[in-house]
């Protein structure tokens, strides 16, 4: 005999799927100062990338095996520690210089979006989702990330304390990578900090972690999908940064914002910033269902996808000012 089980529908979250691509490709990711210098400094930067966008985009064909390879470019806006200028003024000079440079930019991003996107605290879900590896040996004696904002790939050298009578201070010892080849490179990351009222400034690394996710299209809410592009370019763009959405298509015919891996062509100086973010992603329960639907489909196209999410970022750093 057969029994049926009846289950309620809103018991069963529904995680919705995103269109992806097999690389999302950032194009730049600068900060106020960077648009502050000038058209020259983006002509700087845009002249560098390309050659490396171009080895980006070849290495995509080899790894479809010779098919054409769906790839969308992405430009990252500082916004959120720094307001300089506006949409209206910068926004063209950055299409244009990367024009120049035969470059094209189908997705813009604002970084205060990896913070809050609508009414969705994005940066803060991430961090409850952040699950901290114990060091081998470790008995809980530090305090969790979630209290302290500081996130590390390792045991941290314990704080040295003055001895009790009758016994000897306690010696030395150097931090420990957990999983260290031979040597360590141990790295300690902030990932908040708060003010006296207790309002949270997210780090450069988290944001960029978010970020991350959210081209790899792992950010769900409730089922939802996250950091989904606005389908349209105001026709005059706004003067104040708040009214530009957070992710915007600039290319109608552009291939899906998110992908199965992602490539950044960045300055040197990012090179420590992007090191913190693959201790973070390494650290990070991702919605199971979105890696559920990721690893389906890369399967159906008979595409490699790495099981760790930090194995599918990469990165292009060219040495510049």
């Amino acid at each position: 005999m057969t029994e049926a089980v009846f289950r309620e529908t809103a018991a069963q979250p529904r995680t919705q799927a995103v269109p992806l691509s097999h690389l999302s490709l950032e194009l730049g990711h600068l900060y106020m100062e960077d648009f502050e210098a000038g058209p020259r400094r983006l002509r700087e930067h845009f002249a560098q990338v390309r050659p490396w966008a171009e080895a980006a985009r070849a290495a995509a064909a080899v790894r479809t095996g010779g098919r054409r390879p769906r790839i969308s470019t992405c430009f990252l806006i500082d916004d959120y520690f720094t307001r300089f200028s506006s949409p209206a003024e910068l926004v063209p000079l950055l299409l244009a210089e990367a024009e120049r440079a035969g470059l094209a930019v189908d997705y813009l991003a604002r970084e205060s979006g990896c913070a809050v996107t609508g009414k969705v605290p994005v940066a803060e879900a991430v961090a409850g989702r952040l699950v901290e590896e114990p060091p081998p040996g470790s008995y809980g004696g530090r305090p969790p990330a979630a209290q302290t904002g500081w996130l590390a790939n390792g045991e941290r050298s314990p704080v040295a304390r003055a001895p009790q009578a009758m016994k000897s201070a306690a010696a030395w010892e150097p931090p420990r990578q957990t999983a260290a080849r031979r040597h360590s490179v141990f790295l300690d990351v902030e990932l908040w900090s708060e003010d006296a009222d207790g309002r949270r400034t997210w780090s450069c690394p988290f944001l960029a972690a978010v970020w991350q996710l959210g081209r790899l299209g792992l950010l769900r809410t409730e089922g939802e999908p996250l950091f989904v592009p606005h389908p349209d370019t105001p026709a005059v763009l706004p003067d104040d940064w708040d009214d530009l959405p957070p992710l915007l298509r600039l290319n109608a015919r552009a291939d899906p914002f998110a992908a199965y891996r992602t490539c950044s062509v960045l300055p040197s100086r990012f090179l420590p910033v992007e090191h913190a973010v693959r201790v973070i992603l390494d650290q990070t329960e991702v919605d199971r269902g979105a890696l559920e639907q990721v690893a389906e489909r890369s399967a159906r196209e008979k595409v490699t996808v790495p099981d760790s999410v930090a194995d599918r970022v990469s990165y292009v750093f060219y040495a510049g000012p």
